[in-house]
């Protein structure tokens, strides 16, 4: 439960009683320590691989939030939040490398009006998390969300496989069971800075990036429907190399994704369903190697269910990625499955104890990880092509 913290303003009143305060503000802190130990293996053992398996303790995104609301009248407040992401295992922080790892979660400014909705500006988690799985929101382990491969196509992430930065954010008010999501990002990659130049044969090719992500959703009793539209090019892209080798889609490759989940609830039981089709294309023309007309896509399916009782919750969900395909046409063995199942036992409102089995399954030539399984582990941990890296994990949940 969060806890509403009054102490600064009863601190002042104490302190000058001779003064008021004009409007009603408040201000309250929430967040989670969410910790697991883990064994990853990566079965097929590739002969520059150091390690085959590692047993470690990893973050799954712990965080702690400050909210702020101020109450301005006539159904209008000012908002803020400053969500900050931490290790509780390491020393570093996570968001250091974006040279923000205060307000490296989902942290902004804003108004919100009773009437006609919500405007902020800052950092958000946009466009990739839409899978039908809710397993990790609980004590399941993050690094088998069905992100995994619901949003990357191999290793390249969609909408960065993180928060966007520079953001502009409309939340619409309910409207019978039907509410969305406008958000424009002024530069989304999150790369430190903004735009830089890039020297292809002696010209330069600076330009003004920008993404947009468009989220209806429409409930109606049991059931829920959710449909998210993804648009982004990098302001520049960070190398010629990247280009040409499709080597980071954040800030080298312009994106385009679809996702579009269903979901059911019946008594303690909840299954849905989901698609995703992404695509990359190259940022700039390379004559003779590649053009901005060449793309690479993917389209991935997800079934996941879960089942409450009492303090029990048992999590699953199976998800397929069809083969690669390069203008138009299949590649090969870039093909992937993954199936992750999960056990929650609540000890009470606020702590949980989970354990978490996940495997995926890549072919010959695609190399799909757990999702943050290289960014929360040793560097060993970047799967490759034709292994099928296996997790279990046992993790402890506490919220305050």
């Amino acid at each position: 439960m969060n806890k509403k913290l009054m102490a600064i303003a009863v601190a002042g009143a104490l302190a000058a009683p001779g003064v008021a305060l004009a409007q009603a503000s408040s201000v309250t802190i929430s967040g989670i320590f969410k910790v697991g130990l883990e064994n990853i293996n990566y079965g097929n053992v590739n002969s520059n691989r150091l390690n085959k398996s590692q047993t470690r303790v990893v973050d799954n995104s712990s965080r702690i939030i400050f909210n702020t609301v101020e109450n301005l009248g006539n159904g209008l407040s000012a908002i803020g939040q400053l969500d900050v992401r931490f290790a509780p295992d390491q020393a570093s922080s996570i968001g250091a490398a974006l040279g923000n790892p205060i307000g490296s979660g989902n942290t902004y400014v804003g108004l919100r009006s009773s009437s006609w909705g919500t405007l902020t500006l800052g950092r958000w988690d946009l466009h990739y998390g839409k899978g039908p799985s809710e397993m990790t929101r609980g004590a399941g382990a993050l690094q088998a969300s069905d992100v995994s491969l619901f949003d990357f196509i191999g290793p390249l992430p969609i909408a960065n496989g993180s928060r966007t930065q520079n953001v502009v954010k409309y939340d619409s008010p309910n409207w019978a069971g039907f509410d969305a999501t406008v958000a424009w990002s002024a530069n989304p990659s999150n790369a430190v800075g903004g735009e830089a130049d890039m020297t292809n044969s002696g010209g330069t090719n600076n330009r003004r990036g920008d993404a947009w992500n468009i989220n209806p959703r429409y409930t109606m009793g049991p059931f829920g429907i959710e449909y998210s539209y993804w648009k982004a090019k990098p302001d520049a892209p960070t190398s010629l190399a990247a280009a040409i080798s499709l080597a980071s889609a954040a800030t080298a490759l312009d994106q385009q994704g679809h996702s579009l989940t269903a979901k059911y609830t019946v008594g303690g039981l909840k299954v849905g369903i989901g698609a995703n089709r992404s695509r990359l294309n190259p940022a700039v023309d390379v004559p003779g190697i590649v053009s901005t007309g060449d793309k690479i896509e993917r389209t991935t399916w997800s079934l996941a269910g879960q089942y409450a009782f009492g303090p029990h919750t048992v999590f699953a969900h199976y998800d397929r990625a069809a083969k690669v395909k390069g203008n138009g046409t299949s590649v090969d063995d870039t093909g992937a499955k993954m199936i992750a199942v999960a056990y929650e036992y609540a000890l009470s409102k606020r702590t949980s104890l989970g354990a978490t089995y996940a495997q995926i399954k890549n072919d010959a030539s695609i190399n799909y990880n757990f999702f943050t399984s290289s960014a929360l582990g040793s560097a060993d941990t970047a799967a490759q092509a034709g292994e099928d890296p296996r997790l279990f994990q046992v993790t402890v949940l506490h919220r305050y």
